[in-house]
């Protein structure tokens, strides 16, 4: 179950130093990697340096923070579920959310790590965004300052477009979306009433307090998939492999875990949903979210046209954990001034794109592979300087690299470079094609081509332009093995699978004048022969020969 996230991008200080950051409603402090941290691991982006910001100033012990030992410097410590751990000093600085955004840059209280454990070391992502419950959250942060009002909304895009959108602040709310309670006292978190679980339109059989448990069900961005309670965990599991019991059941892609996986044969996510049932969740005011497959699965990636379970048994605690995975493609709007959280199942890439052209509030982009970035804030701005020719369903995306090893040394590691690629670029393996590699004296110039994924005839621009900015801006990071990397120049091209009326127009087009002047040929051979006969059986002088007719007999 490799682990997938969405991140926005955030700039501190002054000047800006740019970060990728996971959003993370579970957490209530944002950090990024400090200059002086020798146990953070090897991020996206450089390490913050407190002392090239004019604006930086370190947060002092005071009796509202947890002091260090000589009680010099406010410092936080956080321990996750997956047992992974980030401490440091706090610090106040300006922060922004890019060019694009609607939100003027305001200074706020935020983690510099010294050290970090687990995940948190060996992610991509340089650190956490948190938009918790607390003080140090960047929403209560803004709220307090009178920016934004005490409301956000998140859109996770679906399972292979991650692109999404993250909005701080109101909006308003489309007419179909609902709300449901959430109670701000229940736990730290954004906690939701859940009370039954239907699945292919039947209830399962369980005790509805089994949702509130411990912490109760609670809404998490920053984790991926979704854990029930053991119960609650094989009521579903049975449900759902009771439905497919004509779909072969496989291995799961990593042999640490047991996934339950299906294999179906199709690859087409829009197909899903005629192969896998459908999975409400109903909450205590019987207001109920619609699950589709892309909900509750994940692509197996392995096994082509295979998925696997995304939701699993809980086995830390009793707590119901919904993560990123359940609303994928769903705007998730969380008012806190109302204690209400609302759900509206839209296309989440769509949204992202509007909020690109218009500037919203604040978006934030990703893929869905082994580590997504996404939700786009119209904060999250730089990418104008790579302008693409309109609004165009792209079809390829044509990469020229130049790297720093010669073309002896690369050709037997072309494919690992491939995959490598992919991985970063966080892409399908089967959307990076090599076109060609020639060589430059002791460097190679090496020309790709990004194509849409399987269940996609077009690549958005959205993501084409998250593609290209990650190489051009070098936040790819490849391996020591392949030296360092150029890119000399990119192109995209069009989508040319086009709609079949457009595809074939000309085609039917001359077919019907073809029928038309078959038609009028066959009516004025009609005509002629018609004349004929009539020229045949008309009167003649007397003395003019008429054939001999056959006399037919009389009806009696």
């Amino acid at each position: 179950n490799s682990r997938r996230y969405y991140t926005t991008r955030l700039w501190i200080g002054t000047p800006p130093q740019r970060f990728a950051l996971i959003v993370d409603t579970g957490s209530t402090v944002t950090y990024v990697p400090c200059a002086t941290c020798e146990q953070c691991g090897r991020h996206q982006d450089p390490k913050f340096q407190p002392e090239s910001s004019i604006t930086y100033q370190s947060v002092k012990c005071n009796s509202d923070c947890n002091c260090d030992k000589s009680r010099v410097q406010c410092i936080y410590e956080r321990q996750y579920a997956e047992m992974s751990s980030s401490r440091g000093v706090l610090g106040e600085d300006i922060l922004s959310f890019g060019n694009q955004s609607e939100l003027v840059p305001q200074r706020a209280v935020f983690g510099c790590e010294n050290e970090e454990t687990g995940d948190l070391y060996s992610q991509r992502a340089d650190g956490i965004m948190g938009l918790g419950r607390g003080d140090l959250s960047v929403v209560d942060q803004l709220v307090e300052k009178g920016v934004i009002s005490d409301s956000f909304s998140l859109c996770y895009g679906g399972m292979d477009i991650g692109v999404g959108a993250m909005v701080l602040g109101g909006i308003s709310a489309p007419s179909d979306m609902f709300f449901t309670h959430s109670d701000p006292v229940r736990s730290p978190y954004y906690n939701i009433d859940l009370k039954e679980i239907h699945v292919a339109g039947k209830q399962l059989p369980l005790d509805p307090s089994i949702f509130d448990e411990k912490h109760g069900t609670v809404l998490d961005s920053g984790t991926t998939y979704a854990y029930l309670p053991e119960a609650a965990f094989v009521a579903f599991k049975n449900a759902i492999i009771k439905e497919l019991d004509s779909l072969k059941q496989i291995r799961g892609p990593d042999p640490n875990y047991i996934d339950i996986c299906f294999s179906t044969g199709s690859s087409n996510v829009s197909e899903l949903s005629k192969i896998f049932p459908t999975v409400e969740l109903v909450f205590g005011d019987q207001k109920k979210l619609l699950l589709s497959p892309e909900n509750y699965l994940f692509r197996h990636s392995k096994v082509r046209g295979s998925y696997c379970l995304g939701i699993f048994q809980n086995e830390k605690d009793l707590t119901t954990l919904l993560g990123g995975i359940i609303v994928r493609n769903t705007l998730v709007t969380y008012d806190r001034e109302h204690s209400k959280i609302g759900f509206w199942k839209t296309n989440c890439s769509e949204i992202s794109e509007r909020l690109h052209r218009t500037g919203g509030s604040s978006s934030s982009s990703g893929k869905d592979n082994s580590t997504v970035e996404s939700p786009t804030t119209s904060a999250a701005g730089g990418s104008s300087r790579y302008a693409l020719p309109g609004e165009i369903q792209i079809g390829e995306i044509r990469l020229d690299m130049s790297l720093s090893i010669n073309n002896s040394y690369l050709k037997p590691r072309i494919n690992e470079l491939t995959d490598f690629i992919a991985i970063e670029l966080e892409i399908n393996a089967s959307q990076v094609r090599l076109l060609n590699f020639t060589s430059e004296g002791n460097s190679s110039l090496v020309r790709w081509a990004i194509v849409p994924s399987e269940s996609s005839t077009y690549i958005s621009n959205v993501t084409a332009i998250s593609i290209i900015s990650l190489l051009a801006e070098h936040r790819v990071k490849f391996p020591v093995t392949f030296g360092n990397y150029k890119l000399v120049q990119w192109k995209v091209k069009p989508n040319s699978q086009q709609p079949w009326r457009q595809k074939h127009y000309s085609t039917v087009i001359l077919s019907i004048i073809i029928v038309i002047i078959v038609g009028l040929s066959a009516s004025a051979a009609w005509v002629i022969w018609r004349h004929r006969q009539r020229n045949i059986n008309s009167y003649k002088p007397v003395h003019v020969a008429v054939p001999e007719q056959e006399l037919q007999p009389l009806e009696s």
